[in-house]
C-alpha cells in the first residue's frame, strides 16, 4: 500500500493536528483549480497520508456509519496520548486488550478535526 486518503475541510488546520501528533510533514502538494492533494509522511514509513481539500467545500464531510479509522504505532503511548489531551483534541481513555491473560495491545483514540478516528497503539510485537 503506498497511501490512505482523507477529506479536510480546513487544510492547515488538519495538517497542524497531524505534525503536532505523529510528526507527519508535508512531502508534497498539487493544487488543482478546485482541490488540492497533500501528502504526508514521516521517517518512520514510506506510507502516505493524502489530504484532499475542496476548496468550494464549506460544510463537513458525511462519514457514514460503518466504523474505519487510520492507526499509528508508537513506542511512547502515553506521551502521545497526554500531547493530544494537553492540545484540546479530547483523545479516550488508554484501553488494553488481552486474549487468554496475555496483551494483545494496549491503545487510545482521537478524533482528527475533520471527525476522522485515528488509532494510536502502543508498539509491540504485533503492532509496530
Amino acid at each position: 500500500m503506498i497511501h490512505s486518503m482523507v477529506r479536510v475541510k480546513d487544510l492547515k488546520r488538519s495538517i497542524k493536528f497531524y505534525h503536532e501528533l505523529f510528526e507527519l510533514e508535508v512531502k508534497r502538494s498539487i493544487e488543482f483549480e478546485s482541490f488540492s492533494l497533500t501528502y504526508l509522511s514521516n521517517q518512520e514509513s514510506e506510507f502516505e497520508l493524502e489530504l484532499t481539500h475542496n476548496l468550494d467545500k464549506t460544510d463537513g464531510y458525511h462519514l457514514g456509519d460503518g466504523y474505519g479509522h487510520l492507526a499509528f504505532s508508537t513506542d511512547n503511548l502515553k506521551e502521545i496520548w497526554e500531547k493530544a489531551q494537553s492540545s484540546g483534541y479530547a483523545p479516550t481513555d488508554i484501553k488494553t486488550l488481552k486474549q487468554l491473560n496475555k496483551l494483545v495491545a494496549r491503545f487510545f483514540f482521537v478524533t482528527d478535526p475533520d471527525g476522522y478516528q485515528v488509532e494510536v497503539i502502543e508498539s509491540n510485537d504485533l503492532f509496530n
